[in-house]
């Protein structure tokens, strides 16, 4: 006998938004997103956590929303590509404008999820957290290539368009 399919009242704060459903416990945020708030933005590319198409923020920190449940995510703020621009509608965030600048895709389909990640990247590095390729683990470093591929690895692109995408995030002012 399959089991029961239990359902919850879920509060989300999305791209600061409070915005309420109900849904099977086992939703995760990308499907909770994309089926039942008409957030369309972010993608889903594996659905296993490896591609990083459906990359967002949860509250500032980057987290690939097919691995979260919504459940799990009551009470944080979860900011998504439709969320990252200035209060105006036609306002770009700084990383945007820069993957717009520098031809940053191709197809366009992992733009969503490498742009949240390159906010919480360029983020995670101003407050000094180190990676692996990291000369210094105390002091923040330079940002150059080598650390920029390093910190968004879990980011693919089909397309190939890595050296654009290093180029835009290393032009962003930081």
């Amino acid at each position: 006998m399959p089991a029961p399919v239990t359902s919850h009242r879920v509060e989300l704060e999305v791209n600061g938004v409070r915005r309420a459903c109900e849904l099977d416990t086992r939703t995760t945020v990308l499907d909770a997103l994309r089926e039942h708030l008409d957030l369309t933005g972010t993608k889903k590319g594996c659905d296993h956590g490896q591609c990083g198409a459906c990359t967002v923020l949860i509250d500032g920190r980057r987290a690939n929303s097919c691995l979260v449940l919504a459940v799990a995510a009551q009470g944080s703020a979860i900011t998504t590509i439709e969320g990252l621009g200035g209060p105006e509608p036609e306002t770009l965030h700084p990383v945007q404008d820069a993957f717009l600048e520098h031809d940053a895709f191709q197809c366009g389909y992992c733009t969503p999820g490498q742009i949240c990640s390159a906010v919480g990247m360029l983020d995670e590095a101003s407050r000094g957290w180190p990676s692996a390729v990291s000369d210094d683990l105390v002091s923040p470093g330079e940002l150059g290539p080598d650390e920029i591929r390093e910190r968004m690895s879990g980011n693919l692109c089909r397309c190939g368009a890595y050296v654009n995408i290093v180029e835009a995030i290393g032009s962003v002012e930081q």
